[in-house]
């Protein structure tokens, strides 16, 4: 052996053992998850991290490049956080051979600029589809076969059965978040990964090949039997009512536990538009389960190999992991048309009994009914995160106020972020009041508020105190959710909207302006409030003086996890000491008193 690979040898073990020594010396510091009352948070370096983030287009991370004119934007926006795709095909060009320049480089920049990073592993599947995966897998259908549809005809879509596939994706997967461990382990810039993305059969309930049509013949697993029987009393209504249908069956085959799949008559449209809905269905029939046993079967194998890609990843580095879903929705309602199989709320059970590695089920949220998928998804303990929304500044407030969220991200974030956005001014205020925020996250001592223009005055019970919050206005237009559109196989792509029409309603009209607040109660007469747009009045709900008055009213902000008091208000800001006005992104400290 000549002298120079000898040393280079020794250098390489050198660097590789001072690495692990690194790593091993704050492994219980690497990001984690911890429960706080009925909330999860995200913990960095020790402190719970609130990310306000933003995720970049598909292919906006492709090279280092295209990304340097956007790290400063992000920054400009009070970003602290971005979401960024890391793809199978370019980590792994050819079989066995691993290229991470491009995800150092990401790291790099992001650690420059002060954000954190969550990748995004598109693997096997994007949006349902296999577009991601390396050349070298799509082109051997053989060794990483598709599935197949009705009519027996193959899509662009790996196929569950594939355990070829799996074992690849996960070797891939498991190198990546080696070489993360490798290059990060100690500053902690990688703070979660999402595995996979959007998964799910489109263009038909399930997936109909030879490998799939004989395990949907067979019986449903011991394992999710048994994990079924074990947590009956809490499964997600929706699956605890079908299988209760068909007489909370032990054992038996896929179709005799929970039913009758779609017929072969159904011909599967894009949209469930087709036959027309009623407006029952329309309004209801995105939350209900469509020939259930499909999407059963179909969750217990993605959340397999999921779960199999995910374990192998954390085997290497245990950082939080968690995946997305493509929601079903009211043009969506039936499997096929969204993504059958995904981790959506109605299969939450099935994708825990199958793969307890993944630490979240998280929602890509562009529907309007912000609060009931919220709901939803936060049943049973699991940790809210929205990895992909569209760019309302009220629902992030919602979504850390309300449902303690470990983090909110607007989808193609470099098309509207700017320092004067109305994102960046709430992220900026979620950012002056994160200590307290974080503190009461998953208590009874936080909630926030959203009105609309021309509702009524709403009230809740914080403590010792009821407040009533009516609406005065933020002289501002919120974009609307804009719904998902699909990308299904052999369907042209949708034309996104005209400038001229994002956040109007279909008969061209503006939606209500916005108004939205988190309110927390810090001690038994403190409270402190950040948003805008409302008024808000206090009135005692405990015995003692009935004559409720602002005692102190500070705007402020938190510095170092201290309050610092930027102006205290009195006479016409606080309605003469009766009324609280909370003006456009402003941070309150109020302390109130009672007299007779």
């Amino acid at each position: 052996m000549k002298l120079t690979t000898i040393a280079g040898f020794a250098a390489a073990c050198y660097a590789t053992a001072t690495a692990a020594v690194a790593y091993a010396q704050t492994a219980s510091d690497i990001p984690h998850l911890r429960k706080q009352g009925t909330a999860t948070q995200l913990i960095v370096d020790g402190k719970p991290f609130l990310a306000l983030a933003g995720e970049l287009g598909n292919n906006t991370a492709t090279s280092l490049e295209n990304m340097q004119p956007i790290w400063q934007r992000l920054v400009a926006g009070n970003l602290n956080c971005v979401l960024a795709a890391v793809s199978w095909a370019q980590v792994e060009p050819e079989e066995g051979k691993y290229e991470f320049t491009l995800v150092d480089g990401l790291i790099q920049e992001a650690r420059r600029n002060r954000l954190k990073l969550v990748f995004l592993w598109f693997g096997s599947w994007k949006n349902g589809l296999s577009s991601y995966a390396p050349y070298w897998v799509k082109k051997d259908y053989q060794r990483f076969p598709r599935i197949r549809i009705q009519g027996g005809r193959s899509i662009e879509l790996l196929s569950t059965f594939g355990d070829a596939s799996r074992d690849a994706d996960a070797r891939a997967y498991r190198a990546l978040m080696r070489h993360i461990k490798e290059v990060d382990g100690r500053e902690h810039t990688v703070v979660m990964m999402q595995v996979e993305n959007e998964v799910g059969v489109l263009r038909d309930s399930r997936d109909r090949s030879a490998a799939a049509n004989q395990a949907f013949a067979g019986p449903v697993p011991k394992a999710l039997m048994d994990y079924l029987q074990m947590h009956r009393d809490t499964l997600a209504p929706e699956l605890r009512e079908v299988w209760a249908a068909n007489g909370f069956k032990t054992a038996g085959t896929w179709e005799e536990v929970f039913g009758p799949g779609k017929p072969d008559s159904v011909e599967m449209p894009i949209q469930t538009t087709s036959p027309p809905l009623s407006k029952e269905e329309y309004e209801t029939g995105w939350r209900k389960l469509h020939w259930p046993v499909d999407e059963i079967f179909m969750a217990w194998n993605y959340a397999l190999y999921v779960g199999k890609v995910t374990a192998e990843g954390k085997a290497e580095y245990d950082i939080p992991m968690y995946v997305n879903a493509w929601l079903q929705q009211p043009n969506m309602a039936w499997p096929g048309t969204y993504p059958c199989g995904g981790p959506l709320p109605q299969v939450a059970d099935i994708w825990r009994a199958a793969a307890p590695a993944i630490d979240i089920l998280a929602p890509d949220l562009y529907l309007e009914y912000f609060d009931q998928v919220a709901d939803r998804f936060t049943r049973n303990g699991n940790p809210f995160f929205i990895p992909e929304t569209s760019d309302n500044p009220a629902n992030a407030l919602v979504a850390f106020g309300k449902y303690g969220a470990i983090g909110f991200s607007p989808f193609f974030i470099e098309r509207s972020v700017s320092a004067d956005s109305e994102l960046a001014a709430t992220y900026g205020l979620i950012t002056r009041m994160a200590p307290v925020v974080s503190a009461h996250q998953g208590k009874d001592s936080i909630t926030a508020v959203r009105l609309n223009q021309g509702d009524a005055p709403a009230q809740f019970k914080l403590g010792n105190y009821t407040l009533t919050a009516a609406y005065i206005g933020r002289g501002r237009v919120p974009i609307a959710p804009q719904p998902k559109q699909p990308a299904q196989p052999g369907t042209p792509a949708q034309p996104a909207a005209p400038a001229q029409a994002v956040g109007r309603r279909p008969d061209g009209t503006p939606p209500p302006m916005e108004a939205a607040a988190i309110v927390v109660e810090s001690g038994a007469d403190e409270f402190y409030l950040g948003g805008g747009g409302i008024r808000f009045e206090f009135t005692a709900n405990t015995p003692g003086p009935a004559t409720v008055g602002l005692g102190i009213v500070q705007e402020g902000k938190f510095v170092d996890g201290k309050w610092t008091i930027i102006r205290q208000l009195g006479g016409d800001d606080i309605g003469q000491g009766e009324i609280l006005t909370l003006r456009p992104n402003t941070v309150l400290r109020v302390l109130l008193y009672r007299y007779e």
